[in-house]
């Protein structure tokens, strides 16, 4: 059963009063997000208290910078999955507009954090900035925290070979198409889910259909071909070979990410899927004729089932 989705405008339920939440952005949920998460769980377990994971949605670079291409690691549906899977008995969303990003540190812990939802502990990293002008840090939260019964831990950066872990690194990685490196990051592939689409059906008339997802606000990884994993409805897993693009063959050029999966013959319009990149294969290249585009499917297709094992 899928953890509630609670908007922090209104008061949590009874039940949740006095919870430990954990406070952050969480765009990927990431090794270090997770380490955060894992504390406010592992204190709220500690003393018998609700433990809550808490998001911005919209993602606050998107209020400041509207135009900013997109970014998204994760929609609001895949972080609750994830937010119930480490353990969370909640998922709490902030809305970010004009309103909150003008409330200031002080009125944002006394009034909202204590005030309206009655935390009773909050964790964040230790790089954590909030309030007008980014006015809070982890030291302000844990000096105002103390004068209306809020407590507060931070936890540190998380670090591997390459250095922190964040969500920056994991964006280079995928703009290189480096899904190796992602699903370390991660701890899982990148996966992009959405509604599929009708498209032109030239892939299923020459024996490879494709099920046509929108990128809409997620980051655009390497333009290229992938071996991919698919999650159909009822959550049957299949495997496949994706394009993901602006199609050069067809004009005028469209941006989807296009799986077709093997040895799957059925009917996905209107239905929601997530597809998941494992390995990038080669980029997108433009055919002279039919004949030699679905050569080099059939190429990329065979590549995929080895690379997927």
């Amino acid at each position: 059963m899928t953890i509630p989705r609670l908007d922090a405008s209104q008061p949590l339920p009874a039940s949740l009063a006095g919870a430990v939440i954990a406070l952050g952005n969480f765009d990927g949920f990431h090794r270090g997000h997770q380490a955060v998460a894992a504390e406010a769980i592992g204190w709220a377990r500690a003393e018998g208290r609700p433990a809550i994971i808490a998001t911005f949605d919209p993602h606050p670079a998107r209020h400041f910078a509207p135009d900013a291409p997109p970014f998204r690691l994760t929609t609001l549906d895949q972080r609750q999955e994830l937010f119930e899977a480490a353990g969370a008995d909640a998922m709490l969303v902030f809305a970010f507009g004009a309103e909150l990003a003008g409330t200031t540190a002080e009125d944002f812990v006394r009034r909202l954090l204590a005030g309206q939802l009655k935390i009773g502990a909050v964790v964040t990293g230790e790089d954590f900035t909030f309030g007008k002008g980014r006015g809070g840090n982890v030291a302000v939260l844990r000096a105002i925290g103390e004068t209306c019964g809020i407590a507060a831990r931070a936890v540190g950066p998380v670090l591997d070979a390459g250095g922190i872990v964040s969500s920056s690194r994991i964006r280079d990685a995928l703009k290189a198409g480096d899904c190796a490196a992602a699903s370390h990051l991660l701890t899982r592939p990148f996966a992009i889910r959405g509604t599929v689409q009708h498209g032109d059906k030239l892939g299923r008339t020459i024996g490879y259909p494709t099920a046509n997802l929108p990128l809409d606000s997620y980051l655009r990884p390497r333009y290229g071909i992938y071996a991919v994993s698919g999650t159909l409805p009822g959550g049957r897993m299949v495997r496949g070979a994706a394009n993901l693009g602006v199609r050069p063959h067809f004009d005028p050029p469209k941006e989807l990410l296009e799986p077709h999966f093997f040895d799957f013959d059925g009917d996905l319009y209107g239905q929601e899927i997530e597809v998941a990149l494992h390995h990038f294969l080669r980029p997108e290249a433009k055919f002279d004729s039919l004949e030699a585009l679905t050569a080099q499917i059939e190429a990329d297709c065979a590549l995929a089932r080895e690379h997927l094992g």
